[in-house]
């Protein structure tokens, strides 16, 4: 039996609430007889056999550069992890290096991380994905994987709904007639969807965004340039409403996780399409185990014209120093997950897509070399962009958007206020 899906929140879309992080100093949880022997790393654990083996490799590429240094990886659930680093650091008792996913969630704690601008510059051409890790002209950890939103298809399911599998949608108009052909003809949703963390207007928002937005209004966003009261950004939350409106998502979307059931449901057959990952879980490798010759990609679709299309992609995961007691040994530790080897044996192995611009994905698969292919066209993701605050709002918002719990309009001036 293929296994389900399994949980790895490698996922720079997977944005909780930031809660409990306070100001103070961290100091790390070192102990025995000599606390710099010793380096506290915390993650959210190993998925796989293939996760499992990349951490091995790169605890071995660190303990090469300092054989004396004991590290200790300690793994945290995910749905509590930030919540559990926030009280672990105003505590004292916080790691001395920390996974995060790139955007929001490392930027909003950028106050509690050690810069590592200088020490990782000669990194900067090698890899991809930097701004997702780096404000105020800071860097603060290096992309591990490039995440992003693909929107994957079951062409077996779009065939039995009279759709031609290897022509997908293009447009808006194209996609809401083929959701309606998918639904009429089939038994399965539109798409395939998980809110009940309030994660998949994120999805909704970078996965369409590029189709919606001008190129300029695009940049603005990324830079803190927002106006949620525009046409564009009012018509975004109109289009999630009205898609959960005309029925395309499998029922009890607010009660239904993301990570994994939603996914589930897509890898099973029971949704056409799915706003899936890139990198980590719910990507193309994993889809493939179980659709196989049927898994189609396709880009985001056109829905105003001059907007300029692009793949939403950017770094994904990397390590933040907290204890700048340990800075030395923090920065040969981010070094050594972007060694050029671990990084490769775990592409092939765990299906990513790595930030090392050297290493070639080596697969058969389809979608995953097309996914490849648009990298070079990539944009930012959009909710990546926000403060954690606005985020956690949108996540709410979202929820009642796809109830039809509060309007658009309603929606759109919280929003607004939430960022002055």
């Amino acid at each position: 039996m293929k296994r389900r899906i399994a949980t790895l929140a490698a996922v720079g879309i997977a944005a909780l609430a930031l809660t409990g992080c306070g100001g103070a100093s961290p100091t790390g949880t070192s102990t025995g007889k000599n606390a710099s022997d010793k380096l506290v790393v915390w993650n959210w654990g190993d998925a796989d056999a293939a996760a499992k083996a990349y951490t091995k490799d790169v605890t071995a590429v660190f303990k090469k550069a300092h054989p004396n240094v004991d590290v200790e990886i300690v793994n945290q659930p995910f749905d509590q992890y930030y919540t559990l680093l926030g009280s672990a650091v105003e505590a004292g008792t916080g790691p001395d290096v920390a996974l995060f996913n790139g955007g929001t969630q490392l930027k909003s704690r950028a106050n509690l991380l050690v810069p590592v601008t200088d020490e990782l510059a000669a990194l900067k051409d090698k890899l991809a994905g930097w701004p997702a890790f780096q404000t105020d002209g800071q860097t603060y950890s290096a992309p591990m994987f490039l995440q992003g939103f693909p929107i994957y298809y079951n062409k077996a399911l779009f065939t039995k709904a009279g759709l031609d599998a290897s022509n997908p949608p293009k447009t808006w108009d194209e996609l809401k007639a083929a959701c309606s052909a998918i639904l009429a003809k089939t038994d399965a949703s539109c798409f395939a969807l998980g809110n009940k963390e309030g994660l998949g207007i994120e999805f909704f928002l970078s996965g369409f965004g590029s189709g919606v937005f001008t190129p300029q209004e695009y940049d603005d966003w990324i830079s803190g340039k927002r106006d949620w009261k525009s046409p564009h950004a009012m018509q975004i939350l109109q289009m999630w409403a009205d898609s959960a409106k005309d029925g395309w998502y499998n029922k009890g979307a607010n009660s239904t996780a993301m990570f994994n059931d939603s996914f589930d449901i897509f890898s099973g057959g029971k949704a056409a399409m799915v706003i899936g990952l890139m990198s980590g879980t719910a990507h193309w490798k994993q889809f493939d185990e179980f659709l196989g010759k049927n898994l189609g990609f396709m880009m985001p679709v056109t829905v105003n014209d001059g907007t300029t299309l692009g793949l939403p992609a950017e770094g994904g995961i990397g390590y933040g120093i907290l204890n700048k007691d340990k800075k030395d040994l923090g920065v040969d530790w981010i070094k050594a997950t972007v060694d050029h080897d671990a990084l490769a044996a775990y592409s092939l192995a765990g299906g990513q897509i790595t930030s090392d611009t050297t290493i070639k994905l080596d697969t058969k698969i389809t979608s995953a070399n097309e996914i490849v292919a648009e990298l070079p066209g990539s944009k930012p993701l959009l909710h990546t962009a926000l403060g954690a605050d606005t985020l956690d709002l949108l996540h709410r918002l979202g929820q009642q958007l796809l109830s039809g719990s509060v309007t658009v309009k309603d929606a759109v001036a919280q929003l607004a206020a939430s960022e002055g």
